[in-house]
């Protein structure tokens, strides 16, 4: 996977090739789908959600550019996959998703496999976790109408980056945004940003 899916398609970042070589993706699935973890492509788990693509994860958390000591944002936990990449790239995670059953199960995997710098919350993402900002870094997992919610802007610290899908007449594109500017990276395609 990392040879093959994400070094030749540009992923240089050797922290997170690092982590998404020593990060065993098939646990984070379901029983039934962990034939499926490695694919070059996304893999359905509970509650209508996904378990976004390898590429995808690591693109990015790439374009978060982290050193390792931040405090980081994720917005829509899922599987618990990407806070655990994220988990081997920063200081700490704050994680949140708005379905109990999903943060639940990716919780206990997480602890399952010793990741102690993660904490998986049950809400509404769009608010972000204003208690623990200012964020190094905030990864949204779900697409914004127009642009990323203000709450979440509004939590990063200073230089540091949101990575966001966005649609925009009806194009899904990724983008970072940081110091005020707005950078497209590549087209995607994720489940809808929604709060409460």
């Amino acid at each position: 996977m990392v040879e093959r899916q994400l070094r030749r398609r540009g992923i240089q970042d050797e922290c997170v090739l690092a982590a998404m070589s020593e990060v065993p993706r098939e646990l984070f699935l379901p029983e039934d789908a962990r034939r499926e973890a490695y694919r070059d492509g996304a893999v359905g788990i509970d509650e209508g959600q996904t378990m976004s693509q390898p590429w995808i994860v690591a693109c990015m958390t790439a374009l978060l550019e982290l050193k390792g000591n931040e405090t980081v944002l994720e917005v829509g936990t899922g599987s618990g996959y990407a806070a655990a990449i994220l988990a081997r790239c920063a200081g700490r995670v704050i994680t949140i998703e708005r379905h109990g059953r999903l943060a639940d199960r990716a919780r206990a995997t997480l602890a399952a496999l010793g990741f102690t710098n993660v904490e998986v919350r049950v809400g509404n993402g769009m608010a972000g976790a204003p208690d623990t900002a200012p964020f190094g870094g905030i990864s949204v997992t779900a697409t914004a109408e127009e642009g990323p919610p203000q709450a979440l802007l509004d939590q990063l610290g200073p230089g540091a980056a949101l990575v966001c899908p966005v649609r925009r007449e009806d194009r899904e594109l990724l983008y970072r945004f940081r110091d005020g500017a707005a950078e497209p990276v590549v087209p995607v395609r994720f489940v809808p940003l929604v709060g409460d």
